[in-house]
């Protein structure tokens, strides 16, 4: 066994966002780039010896040449065992249902989720802990800190594996199986859902529902689940084979870009569900006949009709929601009394609720729900969540919501994306939200009167950790909001992000359209922030 040791010097950009490491793929392709972020991984952890690790990625460009470089890496690291997606294609919720199912160390997860792919577009690598979560804040810090010093990285040198099908190998002493991770993922969820049920409601000719996997990861489970599992028509799934470059979209679960789906959807002879995933498989959109469902509904409706589902029905500890989402499901826990809690973007920072079983089921405005079946978001589950809730009810989705509407009343909700703004701008705009944020109580804006406003910090319940700084929120006396932060998932200059929310107790004013509800918001947020005249941007690039 020749394990080489290479020298090499630190890159000053190794510094993980929301998700992992993202950069372009020309970026990660830079010598020693990618196995200095690899070596620094394993550098941070306490040891490393006869574990297991889960490695695979959203199938995007450049996956299988970093896997094979991540394998030779950790058996010349002393890794006992590596679990690999076969074709090194592996959705992100799967990772985690692995990495829970064989007691793994962690996992490497190679994506950049919803960011476009191709040999000029994007790459990521994200490292989930034993828990199957994202790697918490002092764990990525670690890292960070690694990168920053680090002067060497081991590598073995010897042939790439063969991962087009299922097998087992030998790299030097470390044993690699190459795996179907469709299988545990699909019986992982046959566990939470009423299988029957919905089958027989997907064979019944009198339901159909679409799913666009958008050339990406989930092309294979959902094949397997909906189509073979599930007895769905051949076809049902759309774009279901995983591309390298996403066909050339941008596999993005939202109206702008799975506009196809939208299309079919809001066509004639439309199907009765339609839904859509991202990247890596841990985001979901979900459309009715001519109709939408926002995220921050669809988290609501979830967990007012959790009861229906197998896995759920002897009732919920509690549920979780990012700050920028809306309040639907806040209304939703106080009348089943349960606690809510807000925690910042992130899918990590809700893995401590869920360990702790403080939170079963968890949510976010950016297309992401889950529950502590893992420890990420999960972008299938949601589907067939939604599934099982139409087979139960027998009604259609925009009923569901409408009536939802009726109980709870509608948070009318929407989310304004400024993509690759010029990075100076967009911090002097979000310095600007903060210096006047102590003046800012009392305030009129037409009928709107301030009454709070804030840079949100979350204490973290269970550990007591404490992250500051994640978002500005302005809200006023009537309870609507506008929330302003900057992403930290793109890869080019700066994405702002404006959320606007405005509640609506009456049901003969529930239905508008979400832009005409918050059009004074909208129009509040650009005086407060001054967008317009800071960015020089004119409109939102995507609106949600």
């Amino acid at each position: 066994m020749n394990i080489r040791t290479v020298s090499t010097q630190p890159f000053s950009d190794q510094k993980p966002g929301t998700s992992g490491l993202r950069k372009s793929v020309p970026d990660f392709q830079k010598p020693h780039y990618l196995e200095n972020f690899i070596q620094s991984i394993f550098d941070t952890q306490e040891s490393l010896e006869g574990q297991t690790l889960v490695v695979g990625g959203d199938g995007r460009y450049y996956n299988r040449q970093a896997i094979q470089i991540i394998l030779k890496m950790a058996a010349a690291n002393g890794v006992g065992q590596v679990l690999v997606g076969c074709g090194g294609i592996l959705s992100t919720p799967a990772a985690s249902c692995i990495i829970r199912k064989n007691n793994a160390l962690g996992g490497i997860i190679l994506s950049a989720s919803h960011n476009p792919g191709g040999p000029n577009g994007d790459f990521g690598v994200k490292f989930n802990t034993s828990n199957g979560g994202p790697a918490p804040e002092k764990v990525t810090e670690a890292i960070y800190e690694r990168t920053k010093v680090i002067d060497a990285y081991k590598i073995l040198e010897a042939a790439d594996i063969n991962l087009e099908s299922p097998g087992s190998f030998k790299l030097g002493s470390m044993a690699v199986e190459v795996m179907d991770s469709v299988v545990p993922y699909r019986s992982l969820m046959e566990s939470l859902f009423d299988f029957d049920q919905i089958r027989q409601m997907l064979t019944s000719g009198n339901f159909k529902m679409c799913m666009d996997s958008l050339h990406a990861v989930t092309g294979p489970y959902a094949k397997a689940i909906f189509e073979k599992r599930l007895g769905a028509p051949e076809g049902t799934v759309q774009n279901g084979e995983p591309l390298e470059d996403f066909g050339g979209g941008h596999p993005d679960p939202n109206l702008v870009y799975a506009h196809d789906l939208v299309e079919v959807l809001f066509g004639k002879n439309a199907p009765d569900f339609g839904a859509a995933s991202d990247g890596d498989g841990d985001r979901n959109m979900i459309l009715g006949r001519n109709f939408f469902v926002t995220p921050s509904d669809s988290i609501a409706v979830l967990t007012a009709n959790a009861h229906l589902v197998p896995g759920y029905k002897n009732g919920l500890a509690g549920v979780a929601r990012s700050m920028p989402t809306s309040q639907a499901v806040d209304r939703v826990a106080a009348k089943l009394g349960i606690d809510c809690y807000e925690t910042p973007t992130g899918w990590k920072f809700f893995g401590n609720l869920l360990d702790a079983g403080k939170a079963t089921l968890c949510g976010e405005e950016s297309f992401g729900t889950g529950s502590n079946h893992i420890r990420e978001k999960d972008g299938l589950w949601a589907v067939l969540f939604w599934l099982n809730i139409l087979a139960v009810r027998g009604e259609s989705v925009e009923d569901i919501v409408k009536e939802h509407w009726k109980t709870y009343g509608q948070n009318y909700y929407s989310r304004h994306d400024y993509e690759e703004v010029e990075t100076d701008p967009a911090n002097k705009l979000m310095e600007g939200l903060r210096s006047g944020l102590g003046s800012m109580k009392g305030k009129k804006f037409g009928r709107y009167e301030v009454e709070y406003a804030d840079d949100f910090s979350y204490t973290d319940p269970i550990d007591n950790s404490v992250a500051k700084n994640q978002g500005v929120r302005i809200g006023f006396t009537d309870g609507s909001r506008i929330v302003f932060r900057l992403s930290g998932t793109g890869t080019k200059g700066a994405t702002l992000r404006v959320y606007l929310e405005s509640y609506e107790s009456d049901a003969s004013k529930h239905g508008l359209d979400p832009q005409d509800a918050l059009g004074d918001l909208i129009s509040i947020a650009d005086e407060i922030a001054q967008i317009k005249a800071i960015t020089g941007r004119q409109e939102p690039t995507v609106i949600t």
